[in-house]
C-alpha cells in the first residue's frame, strides 16, 4: 500500500482533474504515478510540462532505455515495472535489449553511448569524468543533446524518488531492480 495517497481521477484536486483526463484520454488509464503527482496541481503542471518537453529530444526507444538504466541505478521497482512495459509495448523494444538498458548499455552503438552517460550521470549525480563526456561526444552528441540526457536523468530521477517515498503500488507488470539480469 502507498505510503502517499493516490486519488481516484474524481476525487484529485481540481487543479489536477484537466491534466489527469488528459492522461486517460492518450493512455487508455490514469497510472498510479500520474494520480500521486496529482496530489499537487502545481507538481503535476511541471512534470507534464517537462516530460512534454523532452518527448520530442530523442525517439521513444532511446527514451524508454534511459528510462530503463535510470530507474535501475535508482532502484525504482515501479519505474522498472513501467518502462519495461511502455519498451516492450509502446517503443518495440526487446526483452534482450531491456536487459542491456538495465545494465546502462545497449546492443545499439549510439544508444549504447547515450545509455552509458544517462546511467553514469545518475549513479555519479553528475559528478562524471571528462572522458564520460568524450565518449558521448565521440558517438556524435552535441551539448544540446548531452543537456538533454542530463534532463531525461533528471525527470527519470524525480518520478523514480517519488515512488520510492511513496512505495507507489506497482500498477504494471512487477519488474523488480534487485532481479536485474
Amino acid at each position: 500500500m502507498s505510503r502517499l495517497s493516490i486519488p481516484a481521477v474524481d476525487a484529485a484536486p481540481e487543479g489536477s482533474k484537466a491534466t489527469l483526463d488528459a492522461v486517460h484520454k492518450q493512455l487508455g488509464v490514469v497510472p498510479n504515478l500520474f494520480r500521486l503527482i496529482g496530489n499537487s496541481p502545481v507538481a503535476l503542471t511541471a512534470y507534464t510540462g517537462f516530460h512534454g518537453a523532452l518527448s520530442g529530444t530523442f525517439d521513444a526507444k532511446t527514451r524508454e532505455r534511459i528510462a530503463l538504466a535510470v530507474a535501475q541505478v535508482n532502484g525504482c521497482d515501479y519505474c522498472l515495472s513501467a518502462h519495461t512495459y511502455l519498451g516492450l509495448n509502446l517503443a518495440k523494444i526487446d526483452a534482450e535489449e531491456i536487459a542491456l538498458n538495465r545494465k546502462g548499455a545497449s546492443g545499439d552503438p549510439k544508444a549504447n553511448a547515450a545509455v552509458q552517460f544517462a546511467a553514469r550521470v545518475a549513479k555519479e549525480r553528475g559528478h562524471v569524468s571528462d572522458a564520460d563526456l568524450k565518449a558521448v561526444r565521440d558517438a556524435g552528441f552535441t551539448d544540446a543533446q548531452i543537456v538533454e540526457i542530463v534532463s531525461l536523468v533528471a525527470e527519470n530521477s524525480f518520478t523514480n524518488y517519488l515512488n520510492e517515498v511513496a512505495k507507489t503500488e506497482i500498477d504494471f507488470p512487477v519488474v523488480r531492480a534487485a532481479d536485474a539480469a
